[in-house]
Order: C-alpha cells, then structure tokens, then sequence
C-alpha cells in the first residue's frame, strides 16, 4: 500500500507540477508568477518546520545529531547551488531578463533561467539537471510516506509547489532553444517523471535503513528550507507598492495554511 502511494505522490508531484507550470507560462495564468513563488514558499516552510521536522525529532535519534544533519544538508545545498552557478556562469553569456521567472534551485541549471537565453545546446543540460533533482525530490517523498501517508501527501505538495516556478523557468529555456510548446512540455514531463524513479529507489533504499529515516526527513527539511529562504524568497525582496507587498504576504499564508489544512485531511482518514 505504501508503494502505491509512493508511486501516485510522485507521478502527482512530479508531471503534475510541470503540467501546472505549463498552464502558468502558456496560458491565461501567466500573470500569478509571483503569487505561485510566494505559494511555494509558504508551503515549502511549513512543511520543513510543522511536519518533517517535529517528525524526525519524535523519533530515537539524538537531538544533536538531527541539527548536525540539518546543518549539513543546508551546506550541503548551497554549495551544490554554487557549484552550478560557477560551472554554468562559464558556459552561458548573460543578458540579463528582468522579467524572467526562473530561478536558481539547487541541482539545476540555473544561470540560463536566472540570466536570459542560453544557447541551443543547453537544454540537454537543464534536463540532465531536472531529472537529477526530481530523482531527489522522489526519494524524499519516498521518505516522507515511510514515515506515514499523511506525511507523504503533505510531502509531495510541497515538492509540487516549488517544482512549479521552476519548470517554468525550464520551459521558457526549452522554448528559446527552438523546441515547440509541445516538445518542450514532453522533455520536462519526462524529467518530471524521473521523480516517480527516485520514489521508487527511495522506498528499496529505506526498507534496508529503517533507522536511518529520522534523518532522510531532516536532509529533506534543509532541502525544502533552503530552496524557500535562499531561491523562492529572495525574488519576493523587492520594492513593491503596499497592496502588492500585502498580496504576497497573502499568499505566502495561503501556502502555509494549504500543508496544514492538507495535513488535516490527511489526518482525518
């Protein structure tokens, strides 16, 4: 039963979340970017802090440790990020896009969504790089349903909130790169689907580590905290008038209170 709904979180959560990215950036919903980020974030934050977390250090394992591991995981993420943004900042000329939405996400190539059109041949790399981290992301919403349906539905939210803003970033790199909507939508939904991969592996892997889950959760959390505070965040820091500061604040609420009222549902079956 857990497998299936592994299976089901990742396919939602993975080809889900770029289908919905495909409604945003090609259809009539093009103008909520900015209230998916903050969305994304609220949701990201609240399941880091109100779920993984609590989760993990109800468990056996040393406080100490569990902070270590956050710890090392949110480095962990941020060198990665870094190592992509040095590799691609050679690789790729930058004309900067101040209205692009893309953004840099650890384990994807970023440069190109965060500083305009990259060349042709970089679209293999921003597969190449999707398809890696949806793989993560698949194992930590593996993790997640190990830990109990409810956490796992909560999980694959999260993760199909803040995949959204960043498959349109890779869909609008596809379509500079010459492929049509439709080609660009089947390469990233193949990506996309490498999470279902990762979910799979995920469960194998962690039937043999049992104990060892308390600290998938926490790696998870510093991943869901880190894209929220060091990627989706920082796009929202900028000057704005009133009742668009307002509007974000609103919608970094509603992605709070979605994973809890989620988690509610979830709780209630």
């Amino acid at each position: 039963m857990t497998l299936i709904a592994i299976v089901l979180g990742t396919l939602a959560a993975g080809i889900g979340s770029v289908w919905l990215a495909a409604a945003l950036s090609f259809g009539v919903l093009a103008r909520y970017t900015q209230h998916m980020l903050s969305l994304a974030a609220g949701a990201l934050l609240a399941t880091a802090f109100l779920h993984l977390l609590p989760e993990a250090f109800e468990s056996q394992a040393g406080a100490k440790q569990l902070f270590l591991t956050l710890l090392v995981g949110l480095v962990f993420f941020f060198l990665l990020d870094k190592a992509e943004l040095w590799h691609h900042g050679h690789e790729h000329h930058h004309h900067v896009d101040p209205d692009h939405t893309g953004h840099v996400h650890a384990g994807h190539d970023h440069a190109a969504h965060a500083h305009g059109e990259p060349p042709k041949a970089g679209t293999w790399a921003v597969l190449t790089g999707d398809s890696v981290h949806c793989f993560g992301d698949g194992v930590l919403i593996a993790s997640a349903f190990m830990a109990g349906t409810r956490l796992g539905v909560i999980a694959a939210l999260a993760v199909l909130a803040h995949e959204v803003p960043h498959h349109m970033g890779d869909l609008m790199v596809l379509r500079h790169g010459a492929s049509t909507r439709r080609t660009a939508l089947v390469k990233v939904s193949l990506a996309g689907a490498v999470t279902t991969l990762g979910g799979l592996l995920g469960y194998w892997l962690l039937e043999q580590l049992q104990g060892y889950l308390p600290y998938f959760l926490v790696v998870a959390s510093s991943s869901f905290m880190y894209v929220a505070l060091a990627d989706l965040i920082p796009q929202l820091q900028k000057r704005l008038s009133a009742r668009e500061t307002a509007a974000q604040i609103v919608w970094l609420m509603v992605g709070i209170g979605l994973v809890t009222w989620v988690s509610s549902l979830a709780h209630g079956h």
